[in-house]
């Protein structure tokens, strides 16, 4: 059974969306913090038959009964009231911020008492900006989690606290990735929030020249070149899993035809597709593939 942090209570809005915010929460809450209130994106067409479909973090947040928030955009008067106007008695005292993604005024970072935090999926300055977890696979060969004040600018706020992720092997797929630095990233958040609410822990300055920047995720990036190194392909095939899902095309009978890299792995220097889903079939493994087309030498 969860304790509940009730001789200190702190009282706090949760920006969020995503599975990524959710395990976030469930580390918030075992560590016996629930939000004030949930603030989320708008529910959603998802699926084959576009579906509306509420955000992971609502789903969460109504099943506790806490009050949720699905405003399009904050950047008007009227968002900003909303907030304020469901503040328990004594205000706000802090907001958290986790793969929310939409852009948050400086009024409402400012609106509680200790401000804004944000819980981030790199160790800043490193991968600043929209796919922090994807630019650590494709690029580096460690990476962890920041919990940073957060400012106006991208990613630059002073780090509150960092934590290094350990993986036995790199590069990894990325909900594995992701899952753990939801993880990591809860329990860390969990550990300092009291004291960063107390105003008992300290910020510091981030070395900027140090940064390094990442970009929004397209489809297109995701296309394999079989003449890169299979490192390199090995990380794209890794990194883009789940969406946008890494690809290459391949002529046979005439026809340029996409496959879809579920999984692979380098074997004697070589890289190795495991799983594929050709074009307009299953997901299958790569040798019946390879079979079907009675060659093993289609790519």
């Amino acid at each position: 059974m969860i304790q509940k942090n009730m001789s200190n209570p702190i009282s706090f809005i949760y920006f969020g969306t995503s599975d990524f915010s959710v395990t976030i929460l469930d580390e918030l809450e075992a560590g016996g913090f629930l939000p004030t209130l949930v603030v989320t994106q708008e529910d959603k067409p998802q699926g084959r038959h576009l579906q509306i479909t509420p955000p992971p973090v609502k789903v969460w947040a109504e099943k506790r009964n806490i009050a949720v928030y699905q405003p399009s955009t904050l950047k008007d008067g009227s968002a900003l009231a909303h907030i304020r106007d469901r503040a328990p008695e004594n205000g706000y005292d802090v907001a958290i911020v986790a793969s929310y993604g939409k852009i948050i005024p400086d009024d409402i970072l400012l609106l509680p008492k200790r401000e804004t935090i944000n819980v981030h999926p790199s160790l800043l300055p490193k991968l600043r900006g929209p796919s922090p977890i994807v630019g650590a696979i494709l690029s580096e060969e460690k990476t962890g989690v920041s919990i940073m004040h957060l400012d106006s600018e991208m990613d630059h706020g002073p780090i509150i606290a960092q934590k290094e992720v350990f993986l036995e092997k790199w590069p990894p797929y990325l909900s594995e990735l992701q899952n753990l630095l939801a993880l990591e990233g809860g329990k860390l958040l969990s550990k300092i929030l009291p004291d960063w609410v107390a105003g008992t822990i300290m910020s510091k300055v981030q070395e900027h020249g140090d940064a390094t920047y990442t970009k929004k995720v397209r489809k297109t990036d995701a296309e394999i070149n079989l003449s890169d190194s299979p490192n390199i392909n090995l990380r794209k095939i890794r990194g883009y899993s789940g969406w946008p899902n890494a690809y290459t095309f391949f002529e046979h009978d005439g026809k340029r035809i996409r496959l879809i890299i579920i999984s692979a792995s380098i074997q004697d220097e070589k890289l190795v597709f495991e799983r594929v889903i050709p074009e307009g079939k299953r997901e299958m493994d790569f040798e019946e593939f390879a079979r079907g087309l009675h060659t093993t030498k289609a790519l």
